[in-house]
């Protein structure tokens, strides 16, 4: 695979973490309760994180 793609394949990876974390937010403030909510929200904020830091160095590259 080109350079080029494997680019494309880590954004879109990098994209798809992004969706998850907007879910698992939604879940956590608005549907759960107790350790649910606290459990979801952290795997969110974990979820957005490494989807920044992946499309932080695929933009930088």
């Amino acid at each position: 695979m080109s350079p080029g793609m494997i680019k494309m394949w880590i954004s879109i990876a990098g994209m798809g973490l992004m969706f998850l974390a907007i879910i698992t937010i939604y879940f956590s403030r608005y549907k759960l309760n107790g350790v649910f909510r606290l459990i979801t929200a952290i795997l969110a904020y974990l979820f957005m994180i490494c989807a920044g830091l992946t499309l932080l160095i695929v933009f930088f590259t």
